[in-house]
């Protein structure tokens, strides 16, 4: 019987909680599944269960390979745990160059922002515009009753009080346009035409909704760069444990346990004679 080495203990306490946590995530992902019926929430379900398996898989490895020295346990764990930080090395990247620009721009004298789909890269237009994803994303702004909350504004609010992406592009017209007995006036822009003050329309179908969302992504977006750059570096330092791990676990199943000297070949290594060279030009040297 082997003693067991700190690496292995932390790889087998870390896993052993990422395996527990595991659980509740596959259970919401299968909740979400059955019951949910909202657009937003079925949504989740996918990316929830395909998380919560993958982890349970991953932790069930490094758990059993560093509690019990199973070394090709570990070798699968330390290629998946690589593999996962590859991918949100690419994925932060990715997303970064998707969510570049946008900030909106300021209205004047109101303490909201605008939107115009321009100020988003190419690859998050071409999304929007396209139904199959649009659709559900408008879904959930129906869904989310955002506008029901400034439904009964006064013009005196929209001076005093900040509005969010989604209010600001899809629950009233630009505040450049101009109306005359409830009918745009002149040459406006387009999502002048396309406001209706029906709680089922409003400005659901204009440009500057889409740009809302947008926005609304790119936020959220960049609050989850944080959360990614706090995990990527825990996965490195887990990498780390795990290779360490990994060595001990080799090292038990073999015939030659800690302590044991051991030489695997009479001649030296090809690299003993450069360092003696080495080590005696530096004496003569100093």
């Amino acid at each position: 019987m082997y003693p067991y080495r700190f690496s292995n203990v932390l790889i087998g306490y870390l896993n052993l909680a990422t395996l527990l946590a595991s659980i509740p995530v596959i259970g919401a992902g299968l909740w979400l599944a059955k019951g949910s019926t909202t657009t937003c929430s079925s949504i989740l379900q996918t990316p929830l269960l395909i998380i919560g398996f993958i982890v349970l898989i991953i932790s069930l490895a490094g758990f059993v390979g560093a509690c019990f020295h199973v070394a090709w346990a570990l070798w699968l764990y330390l290629l998946a745990i690589m593999l996962l930080i590859a991918m949100l090395l690419g994925i932060m990247a990715f997303g970064f160059a998707v969510t570049a620009g946008g900030g909106g721009t300021q209205v004047p004298g109101r303490p909201y922002r605008e939107y115009h789909t321009t100020e988003y890269s190419s690859w998050l237009q071409k999304h929007m515009q396209d139904m199959k994803y649009w659709r559900p994303a408008l879904a959930c702004v129906v869904g989310s009753k955002t506008c029901a909350k400034i439904e009964n504004w006064t013009p005196m609010d929209y001076l005093q009080h900040d509005l969010t992406p989604i209010q600001s592009g899809c629950c009233k017209p630009p505040t450049s346009c101009e109306y005359t007995g409830g009918m745009p006036v002149g040459a406006q822009d387009e999502d002048c035409y396309r406001w209706n003050n029906a709680p089922d329309t409003l400005c659901y179908q204009c440009d500057s909704c889409k740009a809302g969302v947008m926005e609304q992504i790119r936020q959220a977006w960049h609050k989850i760069a944080v959360l990614n750059v706090i995990v990527l570096v825990a996965l490195i330092c887990i990498c780390s444990c795990g290779c360490c791990a990994f060595r001990n676990a080799q090292r038990s199943v073999s015939e030659y346990p800690y302590g044991v000297n051991r030489m695997s070949k009479i001649n030296p290594r090809w690299d003993y004679y450069w360092w003696r060279w080495w080590a005696g030009r530096r004496e003569q040297l100093y």
